[in-house]
């Protein structure tokens, strides 16, 4: 399992004044998608010139502009002239790396978030950026695709709230959803441990190490990601911004209460992805023992064995039970007694049995 991002982080020189956009050349042209909506009105439109979104203004309760791939800086400074962004902020959309945060700028609320995801057994991190204003929301995406379509088809289908409701209750639904998606991926790892608990159980080998690591190396980013949504929320809960009706901060805080079960179960799956590997160090060293166990239990009773050889291999002349007729058969008849009592008390004492039949019989006879 490898963590990657959707595109390649633009460098950023040293020095440069607030508010510079860097983009890299490779990063796909801006696809603005608008979604608008009242009680009773639906408009539903891809818009191909940035400029025929001044006709859409003040004309909806809610204006949903999403915007896909950021390779065009005119389309992103002419948004942002267009709805009074911050320059600060509208860095930090081109900024891949943020924190989830919230970021006040009184006219407008900015928001950051990771979207994650697993495709091709890969962990996929994708920003997405919000724009709170009092009757829109700018979403700003890497590239197309995102865990959205839910809510989209509520706005289409006039389900739910959502439509009778104000922009800041839209935001809501979008930070919901994308923190639903997280469940899902905790899942997925979830799965992965069940699996490797089972294999280190009954096949304990050193295939498990690699994905182990790989996994808790997940685990640790996703926790990474995970805290900063905690006091996000948090500061969506606890805004003080006329831009948050009292009913949304109800709602805000059903989302902080699954970022914080997030975390809680991200914490759990990386504790136990550690106690998988110290299982797995304790099956190898147990597995270990059984093997010396054995062996010196042969070692073991080859000992009387080659003491008596040793005795009668010395070179005397005068060894009275070498002159026997049936010394030889005595002599290895004694060895054989020895060696298959020896063996038949270690059985009887149960030292040559594996731990997992110790365990089957402790399983078959629970006393």
């Amino acid at each position: 399992m490898k963590h990657k991002s959707r595109l390649k982080r633009a460098p950023r020189p040293p020095g440069m004044p607030p508010g510079t956009l860097i983009l890299d050349p490779s990063w796909p042209k801006p696809v603005i998608q608008v979604i608008a909506y009242s009680p009773d009105q639906f408009m539903e439109t891809v818009i191909n010139d940035v400029r025929d979104l001044d006709a859409l203004i003040g004309r909806h309760r809610v204006l949903w502009i999403n915007v896909d791939g950021m390779g065009d800086e005119s389309v992103l400074r002419y948004i942002g002239k267009l709805f009074n962004l911050h320059p600060l902020a509208l860095e930090d959309v081109t900024s891949f790396r943020q924190r989830s945060k919230v970021d006040d700028y009184t006219t407008t609320l900015y928001t950051a978030m990771k979207m994650l995801s697993i495709e091709n057994n890969h962990l996929i991190a994708e920003q997405i950026s919000f724009f709170l204003g009092p009757n829109f929301v700018l979403t700003f995406q890497e590239i197309e695709g995102d865990c959205l379509n839910p809510v989209r088809d509520r706005i289409r289908n006039k389900g739910g709230m959502v439509c009778n409701m104000n922009a800041d209750y839209l935001l809501y639904c979008l930070i919901d959803a994308i923190i639903d998606a997280y469940f899902p991926v905790l899942e997925h790892y979830a799965l992965k441990l069940d699996s490797m608990e089972e294999q280190i159980l009954d096949h304990p080998d050193a295939s498990v190490t690699s994905p182990l690591f790989s996994i808790k190396r997940d685990l640790t980013s996703l926790r990474r990601t995970l805290w900063p949504v905690r006091e996000m929320t948090n500061a969506l809960v606890h805004s003080e911004s006329t831009l948050i009706s009292p009913t949304t901060h109800v709602y805000l805080r059903d989302c902080q209460d699954h970022a914080v079960q997030l975390l809680e179960l991200a914490e759990s799956y990386r504790e136990t992805g550690s106690s998988l590997m110290d299982l797995y160090l304790s099956s190898i060293s147990t597995r270990m023992n059984e093997i010396m166990k054995v062996l010196t239990i042969i070692s073991t009773i080859f000992i009387p064995l080659t003491f008596i050889a040793g005795i009668y291999g010395m070179n005397f002349k005068h060894m009275p039970e070498l002159q026997t007729d049936h010394g030889y058969f005595v002599i290895v008849g004694i060895m054989l007694f020895l060696g298959l009592g020896m063996f038949g008390w270690f059985i009887h004492k149960g030292w040559l049995s594996s731990g997992a039949n110790r365990r089957s019989g402790q399983e078959n006879n629970p006393t």
